[in-house]
């Protein structure tokens, strides 16, 4: 139980904290519009300074693809379209359980808009029980708890590329309407997995595959997938800037900067000369930048687990103002390519926001229909103890540690 009189003790001094922070950002987003108007200028100069010398940085900088100037209106989405979208839950295991297992949920979404069409609105469930499924992955050192959030990743791509292959398929038979109506696929978080980079090549080769092939699919069906990330932390077009204030002829960062902190060092006496100007997110400085319904301009990521990747599928990303907030909105490289699938996905993203209230609406139900709330995992539970009495188990139930927290005296 929380103890709220210890708690506001030390809480004291946190809104002092919080205002020196605010003018400190502020101070650092006036640095960061100077270095982009230095940058603008030497815009071609600065890429090939940082495709020639960034594997000598201790950050990861993205590279603009059009002008630092640009300031893009987003159109609203044509009335009728289709948005597709899934998220995923799960039920851990528990060794405190009547059984080791988990369960993996997608929630599944379509939503058509100006068509008179039903929306789909539910989910998939899959158990995992078998031990050559459960543990797998501790050949490698990972946990099953953390390989269950991987396979549920997969399962999350591979629902989204059937929903594509089905509602493709489905306008097709229908022939009802005049010009194709376009459809979007919709993720939560980003489309480039850095937790690949920690893992042994073997897992890896288990996880982006699948994931890659299920892009592939949607790519087929001429779907453009996007990814939404509200909140962004990411600061990858702040240290493009990075090269623009660097005082060197040459940014070779491990000749002039090895004893200079790095991207993440927060302290301003050892960092490097080029990093001043943070920690500054990529979303904070947007803000300041972009009107409502304008984005940025586009970055290509050069995250190095998107090495892995096929080319067509590497990770672009621009920053929208969707209103309440500046979301980071990721696409592969074949949306890019696609001026115009391009710019009709973002407006329909947009518009999901709108529709949404300050989010997408296709993605909260996506969640909603996946999240396993607490009466989910009893009742799951409970059937699972019913199919092993039926089969003739014995001392069926959970451990003493587990039923004296449920049945607590105190």
């Amino acid at each position: 139980m929380l103890d709220l009189m210890k708690l506001a003790r030390q809480m004291q001094g946190i809104s002092q904290h919080l205002s020196q922070e605010a003018a400190a950002a502020q101070e650092r987003v006036t640095a960061a519009r100077r270095l982009l108007a230095i940058a603008a200028t030497r815009q071609a100069d600065l890429v090939t300074q940082a495709e020639t010398w960034g594997d000598r940085a201790p950050f990861t900088a993205a590279q603009p693809t059009e002008s630092l100037s640009l300031r893009t209106a987003i159109a609203a989405a044509p009335e009728a379209h289709t948005v597709l979208a899934t998220d995923g839950s799960q039920i851990s295991p528990s060794h405190h359980e009547i059984a080791y297992c988990y369960l993996i949920n997608v929630g599944r979404v379509v939503l058509h808009y100006g068509q008179s069409r039903f929306p789909l609105l539910d989910s998939l469930p899959e158990v995992v029980y078998r031990a050559e499924d459960l543990y797998l992955s501790r050949q490698w050192g990972i946990s099953t708890e953390e390989w269950m959030g991987h396979r549920r990743t997969i399962a999350e791509a591979i629902v989204l590329a059937e929903l594509g292959e089905a509602v493709h398929d489905s306008l097709i038979v229908s022939g009802s309407e005049p010009e194709p109506v376009p459809v979007l696929a919709l993720v939560d978080g980003s489309l480039i997995y850095w937790f690949l980079e920690a893992l042994p090549a073997e897992a890896r080769d288990r996880i982006l595959p699948p994931i890659l092939d299920a892009w592939e699919r949607l790519r087929r069906q001429n779907i453009p997938l996007v990814g939404y990330l509200s909140a962004s932390r990411s600061g990858e077009a702040m240290n493009f800037l990075r090269f623009a204030a660097c005082p060197f002829l040459q940014p070779d960062c491990q000749t002039h900067c090895s004893n200079s902190g790095g991207s993440d060092d927060r302290g301003q006496a050892d960092r490097a000369p080029c990093g001043r100007f943070l920690p500054l997110r990529d979303a904070t400085f947007w803000a300041t930048e972009l009107e409502p319904g304008q984005r940025s301009p586009f970055w290509r990521s050069t995250a190095s687990i998107l090495e892995l990747y096929a080319a067509e599928h590497r990770v672009y990303f621009c920053y929208l103002n969707v209103g309440p907030e500046v979301a980071r909105v990721e696409v592969p490289q074949w949306v890019m390519a696609n001026e115009a699938l391009c710019e009709m996905a973002l407006s329909m993203v947009l518009t999901q926001v709108q529709k949404g209230y300050g989010y997408p609406v296709a993605l909260a139900e996506a969640h909603n229909q996946a999240v396993v709330r607490g009466g989910d995992r009893t009742r799951f539970f409970a059937l699972l103890e019913q199919e092993m009495i039926r089969a003739g188990l014995k001392n069926v139930g959970t451990s003493y540690k587990e039923a004296r927290k449920r049945g607590s005296i105190a």
